[in-house]
């Protein structure tokens, strides 16, 4: 080999090795501390392509088993729900028994009675209430859908708007106003709104229309809106008035002060006369009919899907999709049968059990009605089992790609740390090499200079 002063080629050789050993301890290092085989698709592009897929199927396993898990929370609230409803109807029953037996008077019954009224109400509430997240379990939701208008002939519907201090308009869950009494739809409810003036005090005054008829009434005093009270509004301030007699709320704006000033101040006629004022503050016509007015369109709450589907899989197939049904459990199904065709809870109406023949034929109904409840609670224990099934499939179908993709990415420690350091003494004897390649020339020098 030769030596030359200028070009040393065994330190270029020796520093090129040095290079491509530190390069390989370098990605061997990478690999421990990543504790995979496949860092960059340099290392093995078809393995990090299946291996990025598998993890991709892990993660969305991962959520299906999430999603399994808050489906059977729901069917357990669901059956939570039928079980209190079960027992409810366990002591109607009893209640019917016992209002059936000649030894009791009309009186009696009469107790008995409302017992099982009260009863069938709690429960209607149970099963609008019942839900998971929003979802209705087992009936519809008790909120509604409300338009509101002048409703006079030339339709205006401005009157209960910010500008006359009516943000908002709330109906309360399971209010009486948001029945439906005569079965005919809920567009014939309504509420009217009038502002009274008696002497110096403004008072706003709801009335409730239940199916076409005026039912009920409630007045709060609003005075202090206007008069710089404790209630006074300022400006961009909002507060709540609620009628809870009617199941009603308000949100107001500071704009109510004006309406309510000028109901004091000009009354029902323009001149001060005490009444009804609304003429002068937020339109309509001079005659209570003619107000402000609130109907509901229709009753548009959270409603009983017939079912709901949970991705309980990794892909987009009907096989990754379950779909669960429920089934309604309040008066209107219960005792109906299963066609729907026979009397309800809800057709023996209040005066279920009042008579020893309305007990008798109350006994039957009520025996339905827990039938009823029977094939609704077997239906949510059947997808619970399905559940339990599909949670335990999930973690096994997990394990085995997770399992797959470790035999395919995760590293064999052993063999790359032995291979590390195998890297590592080259690195080291690749330094030594370098140095004594470097001093090569400085030798020849000294041997020239003699």
């Amino acid at each position: 080999m030769a030596l030359n002063i200028i070009s040393n080629y065994a330190a270029n050789l020796a520093h090129r090795n040095l290079l491509a050993s530190d390069a390989s301890a370098t990605r061997s290092l990478a690999k421990l501390s990543s504790g995979t085989r496949v860092v960059s698709a340099r290392d093995d592009a078809a393995s990090m392509a299946i291996g990025a897929r598998l993890n991709a199927t892990a993660q969305a396993l991962k959520t299906a088993t999430v999603n399994v898990g808050q489906a059977n929370s729901m069917l357990q609230i669901a059956d939570g729900g039928m079980a209190t409803i079960d027992d409810i109807l366990v002591r109607m029953k009893t209640l019917a028994v016992q209002a059936s037996s000649g030894n009791l008077s009309d009186t009696e019954r009469g107790f008995l009675n409302d017992e099982f009224t009260e009863l069938r109400d709690e429960i209607d509430r149970i099963s609008s209430s019942t839900n998971f997240n929003g979802i209705q379990l087992l009936g519809d939701g008790g909120d509604v859908s409300i338009n509101y208008a002048n409703l006079n002939a030339a339709g205006i519907a401005e009157d209960l708007s910010p500008a006359n201090g009516f943000d908002k308009i709330g109906i309360t869950d399971n209010n009486y106003w948001a029945t439906d009494a005569n079965n005919n739809g809920v567009t014939d409810n309504e509420f009217k709104v009038h502002f009274v003036k008696v002497g110096n005090t403004a008072m706003i005054n709801i009335f409730t229309t239940i199916d076409g008829v005026t039912d009920r009434q409630q007045s709060i005093d609003v005075t202090d809106f206007a008069t710089g009270g404790t209630k006074a509004l300022s400006a961009g301030e909002k507060t709540t008035l609620t009628f809870d007699e009617l199941g009603l709320t308000f949100d107001l704006n500071n704009n109510i002060s004006t309406v309510i000033a000028n109901t004091i101040t000009l009354g029902s006629d323009g001149s001060g006369a005490d009444g009804f004022a609304t003429a002068q503050v937020i339109g309509g016509g001079v005659t209570p009919g003619d107000n402000s007015t609130v109907r509901m369109l229709a009753d548009n709450g959270q409603k009983l899907a017939d079912n709901i589907s949970f991705q309980i899989g990794a892909g987009n197939t009907s096989n990754d999709r379950l779909a669960i049904s429920f089934q309604s459990v309040d008066s209107t199904a219960l005792g109906s049968g299963a066609t729907g065709t026979a009397d309800s809870l809800d057709d023996l109406g209040s005066n279920a059990i009042s008579t020893a023949a309305n007990a008798q034929s109350a006994v039957e109904v009520v025996t339905r009605a827990i039938d009823d409840l029977q094939r609704a609670r077997a239906n949510v224990g059947t997808y619970q089992n399905r559940l339990d099934f599909a949670g335990q499939n999930l973690a096994t179908t997990l394990e085995n790609v997770e399992e797959a993709r470790s035999t395919l990415l995760d590293l064999d420690v052993a063999a790359e740390m032995t291979n590390f350091t195998s890297k590592q003494i080259l690195v080291q004897s690749g330094v030594a090499m370098l140095a004594q390649a470097n001093q090569m020339p400085q030798n020849l020098l000294r041997l020239l200079q003699g």
